[in-house]
């Protein structure tokens, strides 16, 4: 506890959390308990199955390359209306019932983040996804004036490009790049499974400790919807970040347990080149 207080800890909100009305209120509830002990939380949220659910409604197409949301024009009004102008203020909605404590803001505010378009690659191809940003760039003045203030920041993963033009960022990545430019003590991701699986799907063995340097040789073989999620942190610890966790957004207390380094269910990713060490899990 006392290596973590006064540190910055970004948590990637996603999962099947987002979308139970408990587990929301319980996650909002464990953010305001870690401002409380002294740490200085920010929230980036995805939103996938509120973006599909509109995008059905809509009679819009839900389509997917290498674990990204292929992000036409019309999607990407989708996206926008759906993340800032629901789920995050639902989230909002939830930390605050506790106090005056969280601000919603985007990627697109004051330039906090910039985003060129992102190709996805299949096979060995380029796959265009359309409006999908990769983010080259934060500035991290404005959530950090949120911090001092004594706020937390729930940031939705819109970018803006030096066009002008907007852009769908996973969120994974988006908090991810956060983390780095923040200097953040701890990089929280959650997900909707236990964690990295040894060799899914013929395995349901989950990797505990894994080093940069092991990640980056698993990334090419990982499966869609891991990718992003590890991809992002690796570039976090590779990025200064201390430690990256993945954890089971479902289970009880698992964002205080991973921002103030207990032990638990999850796979963490630290810098280094040590060997993979890996223990036994459950299907998730």
């Amino acid at each position: 506890m006392n290596r973590v207080r006064g540190g910055t800890v970004v948590i990637k909100f996603g999962g099947n959390a987002m979308v139970d009305a408990g587990l929301k209120r319980a996650f909002a509830r464990d953010v305001v308990e870690l401002w409380r002990t002294g740490l200085r939380p920010v929230v980036v949220h995805g939103g996938g199955p509120q973006i599909s659910a509109m995008l059905a409604l809509l009679g819009l197409e839900s389509r997917f390359e290498a674990g990204l949301r292929v992000t036409t024009p019309e999607a990407m009004d989708v996206v926008r209306m759906v993340l800032s102008g629901r789920v995050q203020r639902e989230l909002v909605g939830h930390i605050n019932e506790h106090g005056p404590f969280a601000v919603g803001m985007t990627g697109e505010d004051a330039h906090t983040m910039t985003a060129v378009r992102r190709p996805a690659w299949v096979d060995g191809r380029p796959v265009d996804i359309g409006l999908v940003g990769d983010v080259v760039d934060v500035n991290p003045r404005m959530v950090r004036t949120l911090l001092e203030q004594g706020h937390i920041p729930v940031v939705s993963p819109v970018a803006r490009g030096e066009d002008g033009q907007a852009y769908n960022v996973n969120a994974d990545l988006a908090a991810s790049a956060l983390a780095v430019a923040l200097g953040a003590e701890r990089l929280v991701m959650l997900t909707d499974v236990e964690g990295l699986y040894a060799n899914w799907p013929h395995s349901t063995e989950v990797i505990e400790h894994l080093t940069a340097d092991a990640l980056d040789g698993l990334l090419p073989g990982l499966a869609s919807g891991m990718l992003p999620k590890m991809e992002g942190c690796l570039r976090a610890v590779r990025g200064g970040v201390g430690k990256a966790h993945v954890l089971d957004g479902r289970v009880p207390h698992a964002v205080l347990r991973g921002a103030l380094g207990e032990t638990g269910p999850g796979t963490t990713v630290v810098p280094g080149s040590d060997p993979a060490r890996r223990s036994s899990g459950r299907t998730g």
